[in-house]
């Protein structure tokens, strides 16, 4: 087992990681830039090391600055929570070179499934349903006429290497194409370094569902069950729930044993997330996120697996003790993203927190790094913490998820706690019949 985990993040999951290690006796490591230096995973590590200024750039993704504070601190493991470079398999290469475990699974499946066209093929060759395509990377806007007419508009023309809704641009008629082929190409261009796109048919009213799978790389795979992740704003989640209110027994298991092979056949290690797009009874793959999620806890809720702790339990060699028929899903989890922005405009609303008042009782966790006092920095992203309920079914867990938001108090910065509690006031959210388009339209209808 690892003596010391250096933890390459910040924020909800950085303290998420040190909780996890403090309960296996492992010690912790916390780096943080200049303007995270009062953040409460720093405060509560075994040590910590500032690793630049507030940039993400010259900070979270300073590689060698990284490496050096795991080397000065004897650190054995490097823990990369989500974003920064939680998928990056030059950073796990460099990790690699210099004798330290990245608690993840190896550059190369890193490589593989960060590829969208090559993650594609992929699954297609284990026989996970994906959403009918280009096959491959599109080169020319005279190669993808012909390629959207044989798939039918709508298309959408997606980034290879794209992620968070970057790089993607849906044509709705063969009139439409070129504008949306230079703009993806372009956009991706501008933000990952890659013009590669593929085509994909564009599914009208599809649910975003997601299976949580853990692998020990050793021939032991376990799918957790699928998360709902359709309440999204500009492809970025905002709410997610397991069980889906649209999926059955039968199908989740059919699903999850799909995907579970599949990630045996890879020879995986880790956690991971396969997503797809689901409609009319039908799942469609779209990519895989080799890292955590930021809504795992609502599986943890459902399962009481703590997939932190089989991350590290699994990076240090160690075989899952868990088989299939050990998964068991109790109740309904729901977890809403709280955000420092405005509920109306989505403006980011960095500043002091003057007041702090998380939630609590039964049922119910707060994974926040803030306290009253803490000052919220403007240079990263603007989740500042997650509400996570539980029920014993759907019903019991949207009544306790109304109380605990009336409960949340956030003084001094402007938050999207509002929108949440008008949400769950809203009754085809409270039904379960939405979309991934649905939480856009009913934004605008408040305006």
């Amino acid at each position: 087992m690892f003596e010391k985990i250096l933890i390459a993040n910040r924020g909800e999951i950085a303290l998420r990681i040190h909780r996890a290690c403090r309960e296996m006796g492992i010690r912790t490591v916390a780096v943080h830039s200049e303007a995270d230096a009062d953040a409460m995973h720093v405060r509560l590590a075994d040590e910590s090391v500032c690793i630049g200024p507030p940039s993400p750039a010259a900070s979270y993704l300073n590689m060698p600055s990284i490496i050096a504070a795991a080397e000065v601190t004897n650190a054995d493991g490097i823990h990369p929570g989500y974003g920064f470079l939680s998928e990056n398999a030059k950073f796990v290469d460099i990790v690699t070179a210099h004798g330290i475990k990245f608690i993840g699974p190896s550059a190369d499946h890193i490589r593989l499934m960060g590829d969208k066209i090559a993650a594609i093929d992929t699954m297609k060759k284990f026989g996970v349903p994906c959403v009918p395509g280009s096959g491959g990377e599109v080169h020319t806007l005279e190669e993808a006429g012909p390629i959207a007419e044989e798939i039918g508009y709508p298309v959408i023309i997606k980034a290879s290497s794209g992620g968070g809704g970057r790089g993607m641009k849906v044509a709705a008629t063969a009139a439409d194409l070129s504008e949306a082929f230079s703009s993806a190409r372009a956009e991706s261009q501008l933000a990952f370094g890659d013009n590669a796109v593929y085509i994909e048919k564009y599914l009208t009213t599809p649910r975003h569902i997601e299976i949580q799978v853990l692998a020990d790389g050793q021939g032991n795979v376990v799918h957790l069950g699928e998360r709902d992740c359709s309440l999204q704003r500009r492809h970025q989640k905002a709410l997610e729930e397991t069980p889906s209110p649209a999926l059955t027994d039968e199908l989740r298991e059919k699903i999850g044993k799909s995907v579970a092979d599949a990630v045996r056949t890879m020879g995986y290690e880790g956690v991971g997330t396969i997503e797809f797009l689901y409609e009319n009874g039908e799942f469609y793959f779209i990519e895989m996120n080799t890292r955590l999620q930021v809504e795992h806890p609502v599986t943890e809720m459902v399962t009481g697996i703590d997939l932190v702790r089989e991350q590290i339990k699994v990076a240090a060699g160690q075989k899952l003790t868990l088989t299939q028929k050990d998964i068991k899903f109790s109740g309904h989890s729901i977890e809403c993203r709280i955000t420092a922005e405005d509920p109306v405009t989505f403006a980011a609303s960095p500043g002091p927190v003057l007041d702090f008042h998380a939630p609590g009782g039964l049922g119910v966790r707060v994974d926040s790094a803030l306290y009253a006092g803490y000052n919220v920095p403007p240079y990263y992203d603007s989740l500042i913490a997650k509400l996570i309920v539980h029920g014993a079914n759907r019903q019991e867990c949207l009544l306790r998820l109304k109380r605990s938001l009336e409960e949340f108090v956030v003084g001094g910065i402007k938050t999207t706690l509002p929108l949440h509690q008008a949400l769950i006031e809203n009754e085809e959210f409270i039904s379960g019949d939405y979309n991934i388009h649905w939480l856009e339209k009913f934004i605008e209808e408040k305006r």
